[in-house]
């Protein structure tokens, strides 16, 4: 859950330009602090600031640092507070300079080697013992830095990717992944590296993905030598990104997040267009999906946060629409627990950043039980998961930088309900005249969703009551049960206010007991066959003086009528995606009201975006 940057740089440009530029792109993930390491005059310039990127670039330029060759750090705390001693880099004897991004498990047992040896420590962090360990393999192999990595790696449990420089070798950066992203990207003379492909693409278009177990030695412009996990010599593909810089842009928007949720007809459409324009097939989802789908009895589905919250959705489809048993599961708690493997269940992943440790180490033990059918939901192209999954679909998202997931959640659940109209029509369960409604609702989708759009200054109206609140609950029946949590969980992550979701026919059996006057409820009521019921749910709470905050549609006919109830009507009910819809209001009230509570709403405290950490 932090970023890391690197780069050997040409004699006319100074390595400080980009390394502040790649930070400030990453630091979605992780703005607890920053910092750099720069080799200047033949030694290692480090300047490091607890806060965010522009703290560290202001006393960089103070100081006047520049060279060549660096390494930078944005950090999300895990491993000590955050104060700038735990700041990265972490450099050991003036000699070695390190970033990290992941965590060493056994840190505390090196910790005790490397203090029996003679080593200092300065920081909480388990980071520092990759500088000093670093360090002493450094000594031993004659200054051999690929060799010492390559020797200190092999000491380490748990997840990392880890760039290394030494005082005395300015031509030469070590970089090495296990369990967290890393790539390499080539200019004309130079070397990047970087945690997301965001960090580089400024200054070249030229990618190379490393693999778990990878350690290269890198130069201005080559690999240098580059092995895998067995020490084998090893090549790894070169490809143009087709990452759009203005897509990392804010443009005419306040915030990323804003932004995001604006841009969400148009990643919906293009996310669609895969069903649109080659049909509900199953080679969208690979060449050996045909096979793959005739084989397998039931579906699980692995994910984390708003992932699971798409996955949660998605099992109403996939259970009416294909009847296909159907379970989820939080991948975090999967691999913990005693499971009853079934070689015939399709293991299904979910991740915008197709990197979230939890939910890779999830399929990793669902192959190991003999899981041989696996299949890919990612927004990041060749990104772990996709890479380790027999079946992939990408969604089409595009960059994603606000840390509350909007569009990435929205594109999740147009593949997910392809997948389910797929496996129906394969099983003869789905008519050619249901085909071509479905047809017909995903593509007037987009459409649908603007209408939602169009809602924001109501909503916003909505937002200055709710950002006097400390709680807030959600309620859902069915398929938008999902949106309420959701919901629920986009207030909590931006706003700070409390907030739970629940269906709403379990008001009555606990959570009835914390409404009164001050605690708003949003319900999701679309007009559908619980509409009668989710009403009724309604009921209980405006007897007993709780404020509603109804979210319905035109062919509703629910009607208010009293001061403690408000309705804002989507323009029509859009049948079996209407969850889709439903999300664009919810994003909209928790987008709102951050801004009326004045936090910040791209970087909320103690959240980064891509989590490769447990």
């Amino acid at each position: 859950m932090c970023g890391i940057v690197g780069a050997i740089r040409s004699a006319n440009h100074n390595v400080v330009e980009f390394l502040t530029d790649g930070l400030k792109r990453l630091e979605y993930r992780g703005y607890d602090s920053s910092g750099i390491a720069v080799l200047m005059d033949g030694k290692i310039k480090r300047v490091r600031r607890v806060g965010r990127v522009a703290n560290m670039e202001a006393a960089a330029h103070d100081k006047g640092v520049s060279g060549q060759i660096g390494i930078g750090h944005t950090r999300w705390a895990t491993h000590g507070g955050v104060t700038e001693p735990n700041a990265h880099p972490h450099i050991s004897g003036d000699k070695i300079a390190v970033v990290h991004n992941g965590i060493i498990e056994n840190f505390e047992a090196e910790r005790s080697r490397l203090r029996e040896l003679g080593y200092e420590f300065e920081s909480q962090t388990d980071t520092e013992v990759i500088s000093h360990s670093v360090r002493h393999e450094y000594e031993q192999n004659g200054g051999d830095l690929f060799v010492a990595v390559q020797a200190a790696c092999k000491r380490f449990h748990g997840a990392y990717a880890i760039a290394v420089m030494a005082q005395d070798n300015s031509q030469n950066m070590v970089v090495a992944r296990m369990g967290c992203p890393l790539l390499v990207a080539f200019g004309e003379g130079e070397t990047f590296i970087a945690s997301d492909v965001s960090a580089v693409i400024a200054f070249t278009r030229q990618i190379s993905y490393l693999e778990d177990g990878d350690v290269a030695l890198l130069q201005a412009g080559s690999f240098v030598k580059l092995v895998n996990k067995n020490g084998e010599d090893v090549q790894r593909e070169v490809k143009t990104s087709g990452l759009s810089l203005a897509s990392l842009e804010l443009g005419a928007y306040n915030h990323f997040m804003q932004k995001e949720i604006h841009e969400q007809p148009r990643a919906v459409a293009d996310t669609a267009e895969v069903f649109l324009d080659g049909g509900f097939i199953p080679e969208n989802f690979g060449k050996n999906a045909p096979q793959v789908f005739q084989e397998i009895d039931s579906i699980k589905i692995l994910a984390c946060g708003t992932s699971y919250y798409s996955a949660l959705t998605s099992k109403y489809w996939l259970e009416s629409i294909a009847k296909i048993p159907t379970d989820v599961e939080i991948a975090s708690e999967y691999r913990y627990r005693d499971v009853i493997a079934n070689p015939k269940q399709l293991i299904i992943t979910i991740s915008q950043s197709g990197e979230t440790l939890d939910t890779m180490e999830a399929l990793k033990f669902a192959q190991s039980l003999g899981h041989k059918h696996s299949l890919s939901i990612c927004n990041v192209m060749e990104s772990a998961l996709p890479r380790n999954s027999e079946l992939v679909l990408y969604t089409r998202a595009g960059a994603e930088i606000g840390v509350a997931s909007t569009k990435a959640f929205t594109t999740q659940l147009v593949v997910l309900f392809g997948l389910a109209v797929t496996l129906g029509r394969m099983h003869g369960l789905v008519s050619d005249e249901k085909l071509a409604a479905y047809t017909q609702e995903l593509r007037e989708l987009s459409g649908s969703i603007q209408h939602a759009l169009n809602l924001e200054p109501q909503i916003a109206a909505w937002a200055q009551k709710f950002a006097k609140k400390s709680s807030a609950l959600f309620l859902g029946r069915g398929i938008h049960y999902p949106i309420a949590l959701e919901g629920a969980l986009k207030l909590k992550e931006i706003t700070y206010i409390h907030a739970e979701a629940y269906p709403a026919g379990e008001l009555k059996h606990g959570p009835l007991a914390l409404v009164d006057e001050n605690m708003p409820v949003v319900v999701i009521a679309p007009h559908d066959g619980l509409l009668d019921k989710v009403k009724a749910n309604m009921q209980e709470v405006s007897a007993r003086g709780g404020e509603l905050f109804v979210f319905t549609d035109l062919d509703s006919d629910y009607e208010g009528g009293v001061d403690n109830i408000h309705i804002i009507r989507t323009p029509r009910h859009v049948g079996v995606l209407s969850p889709i819809v439903h999300t664009i209001p919810v994003q909209l009230l928790a987008y709102h009201t951050a801004l009326a509570r004045g936090t910040d709403v791209d970087k909320p405290r103690n959240l980064a975006k891509s989590v490769t950490v447990e």
